[in-house]
């Protein structure tokens, strides 16, 4: 009955996190107001929603993707930091690059680092202000399962479940590529993982048209396929099986990041090392089918392939 109790909550707490994701763009209703009341309370109970929101919304500002100083879900480091780095925070952070460890020890490393930068952050208000919501979404959470009786330690371990499950989907949604457009993948499922994920496996059209909501993302998929597998120059998996299959005990991406180090950009107090992933990113990159940057109209040409009732 435990483990059973765990999963659920595990699994509750992947699928309000996909919620929220979409949330924060504007779905599924038109006011913005009544779409963040579908994700409270806080069944997620360890990310303020107003947090995520705003530190995802940065992370879509796509010429710094994975960029390690200004994507705030970036999973590489600066290659000076690393180079500092003590010898069991490397065996971690490399642990950390497998598929296994990401599932394991990747949920501890991302809440240590989400919850240390609010602390440095702690004296902007509407950081304050978004964690005592938080705390007050929690309340009916806690009490529901205190009123069930259910021991912490299930609490604990379904919470971490979830997060771990959401590991699956981040682990290589995004990767070190010259052009902005070149890093985030597409993972062609249809199963289970997309329906809890909300069709976030198709990641690279969720970066060029996200304003497009879950529900519309696969038909706008099989529509444009080829011209946003050429717009992401090909980064493409056919399953989370295929992903599971080559990388649970194998790393995909050094834990330094490739671009950082390939130009060796010195890093100096006026100029920091991640404006060299900026200088090679998107830029200069074009939306698929149109002579008009990408980055200029909020939205990509991609989403003019649906009917203007998609809401915003």
């Amino acid at each position: 009955m435990g483990g059973f109790a765990a999963l659920l909550i595990a699994l509750s707490t992947a699928m309000h996190s996909s919620l929220s994701h979409e949330v924060s763009h504007g779905h599924p209703l038109p006011s913005r107001r009544w779409s963040e009341a579908l994700v409270w309370p806080a069944i997620g109970l360890l990310v303020p929603y107003e947090r995520f929101r705003d530190t995802h919304l940065a992370h879509h500002r796509d010429e710094r993707l994975t960029d390690p100083h200004e994507d705030p879900e970036s999973n590489f480091l600066d290659p000076a930091d690393w180079a500092v780095l003590a010898w069991p925070a490397r065996w971690v952070m490399r642990a950390n690059n497998t598929l296994a460890g990401r599932m394991i020890v990747g949920p501890a490393i991302g809440m240590v680092r989400f919850w240390r930068a609010d602390l440095r952050e702690w004296r902007n208000p509407s950081v304050r202000h978004a964690w005592l919501q938080h705390a007050l979404g929690t309340l009916p959470v806690v009490g529901w399962l205190v009123a069930m009786g259910t021991p912490l330690w299930i609490v604990a371990l379904g919470t971490y479940g979830g997060l771990s499950l959401l590991r699956i989907r981040t682990f290589l949604e995004h990767r070190a590529h010259e052009r902005a457009a070149g890093r985030s993948v597409i993972i062609e499922d249809a199963g289970p993982l997309a329906l809890l994920f909300l069709n976030n496996n198709l990641h690279a059209l969720h970066h060029a048209a996200p304003r497009v909501a879950w529900y519309r993302l696969p038909a706008l998929y099989r529509v444009r396929r080829e011209e946003i597998l050429r717009r992401n120059r090909g980064y493409r998996f056919g399953s989370y099986a295929e992903i599971f299959a080559a990388y649970f005990f194998r790393a995909k991406d050094p834990v330094a990041h490739p671009l950082m180090t390939a130009l060796a950009c010195p890093k100096r107090d006026d100029q920091p090392r991640s404006s060299a992933i900026r200088a090679t990113s998107a830029a200069v990159d074009t939306s698929v089918s149109t002579g008009v940057p990408a980055s200029s109209a909020g939205i990509s040409p991609l989403a003019s392939a649906l009917p203007s009732s998609t809401p915003h």
